[in-house]
């Protein structure tokens, strides 16, 4: 079922800056240069917005977990870009020696390419999540109509290997644009982001990327890291499989939990 949506202030402001221009126009034709710049600030600022993952001027944006989860000590490892063939199911072998749960935001047509890597992350106790159709790295100026129909292709696809629907979605990157927050409530989906990234699709260096992860690592994290697109060691080895181990070792020294979204937002 769809949820209620509500434009966000920025949005509303953001309209409220169109009619403003607009009136101003009409009534002092000689004011419209001035009117043009107010709008292209406008769209300066939501262009901004999209550009920035964390941010919430668009809408809801989950970048850590509540307080209850703070609470128990939880944070939220989630792994993206797969499943991958050869990467996840020795993700999912480290995951069960650490006694660690996770969310895998899966691309739709990855998961009909592997939907038997998709329906072990389930039988072994974690989420699947939504990650987008194409993975399109031009998501984020798809217009309101192709965006849903992306979206809710990964959707059908997803829920029908898994037998479970996704509850959150995370668009490629990160990026998007102000159509997306109408299109998950319409889907009945919540934007999720992330508190740490490692930039683990561009660096190989499993230290380094072990260091973004755990500098400054509380209760409540949301960490980010990929099995697909992941980059390689230079033994060549996908670098979330050679710093994962040492991550999970650290979150059991520091009494942290690796819950899913669904678990620790539930």
């Amino acid at each position: 079922m769809p949820r209620p949506w509500t434009a966000s202030p920025t949005l509303k402001a953001s309209l409220v800056v169109h009619g403003a221009a607009a009136l101003g126009t009409l009534a002092v034709p000689a004011a419209w240069p001035w009117a043009l710049g107010a709008l292209l600030a406008n769209h300066a600022v939501l262009s901004t917005a999209g550009l920035l993952p964390r941010c919430t001027l668009l809408g809801p944006n989950i970048t850590r977990l509540p307080a209850g989860a703070v609470a128990r000590r939880e944070i939220a490892l989630t792994i993206d870009d797969g499943p991958d063939p050869e990467v996840t199911p020795r993700v999912l072998d480290l995951l069960d020696a650490a006694q660690a749960k996770a969310s895998f935001f899966c691309i739709g047509r990855r998961a009909r390419q592997y939907p038997g890597v998709c329906r072990e992350i389930v039988a072994r106790g974690h989420r699947v999540e939504n990650h987008g159709d194409s993975h399109s790295n031009a998501f984020s100026v798809f217009g309101p109509a192709r965006m849903r129909a992306d979206i809710a292709a990964a959707q059908a696809t997803l829920a029908d290997i898994t037998g479970q629907a996704p509850l959150f979605f995370r668009p490629t990157a990160g990026l998007r644009n102000p159509f997306l927050e109408p299109v998950l409530a319409a889907l009945d989906l919540r934007l999720a982001a992330w508190t740490r990234r490692p930039y683990d699709t561009r660096t190989g260096d499993a230290q380094r990327v072990l260091a973004r992860l755990t500098r400054g690592l509380a209760a409540g994290d949301i960490l980010l890291m990929h099995d697909g697109h992941s980059a390689r060691t230079p033994d060549g080895q996908a670098v979330i499989l050679a710093s994962l181990p040492a991550l999970l070792q650290t979150l059991n020294e520091q009494d942290l939990r690796p819950v899913t979204l669904q678990a620790a937002l539930s």
